[in-house]
């Protein structure tokens, strides 16, 4: 079998000092998918994840940036093209008084945390929505998740107030979640 040509990586859309925002790439998949296996990485979330899992993250983003021009986006670092993470808007559809809503969120490797990332990440992104014309995100996590929260107040969103996320029943550890809102 004749080998199969390297699709290149897609471009940069947008980036801040030190990240670069793109759609997603097969070469994004072992990095991302140990992310997702990584336990404390995943603490706050469900469970972590196997590689077919990650891989139809990643198809679920590049859908949802054709769709609608914003995804959670792969991050690299401008400096190294290293993978950070992802770091990005959302939507959620569960059924809650504020859905739907588009989301803003994060999840980055755990060798880059406590270095600004997901802060200067979170802030890049909240121009990008404005440059969407997008007025209002939103953003949850478990309320014990004090990294995230403290991510959330550090760029500008207030607290709502906590709720029982309803696909997290079989999930009490992460119960309560914590809400909270920027508008523009």
């Amino acid at each position: 079998m004749p080998d199969q040509p390297l699709v290149p990586k897609p471009p940069i859309l947008f980036a801040s000092e030190r990240l670069g925002f793109r759609c997603w790439h097969v070469t994004d998949l072992d990095a991302f998918s140990k992310m997702n296996a990584d336990k404390e990485t995943m603490t706050y979330f469900q469970k972590a994840l196997p590689i077919a899992e990650s891989q139809a993250l990643m198809d679920r983003m590049n859908k949802l940036y054709a769709d609608r021009g914003h995804c959670y986006f792969a991050v690299e670092l401008l400096e190294s093209e290293e993978f950070l993470g992802m770091i990005g808007l959302g939507i959620k559809s569960f059924i809650a008084p504020f859905t739907p809503c588009i989301d803003i969120g994060w999840r980055i490797q755990r060798k880059f945390w406590n270095q600004g990332y997901a802060t200067e990440g979170a802030q890049r992104c909240i121009e990008f929505a404005k440059e969407l014309g997008i007025s209002e995100l939103y953003s949850l996590a478990s309320s014990k998740n004090v990294a995230s929260t403290r991510v959330m107040q550090k760029i500008g969103m207030s607290y709502q107030y906590d709720f029982e996320h309803p696909d997290l029943k079989k999930y009490p550890r992460l119960q309560p979640c914590s809400l909270y809102k920027i508008a523009f």
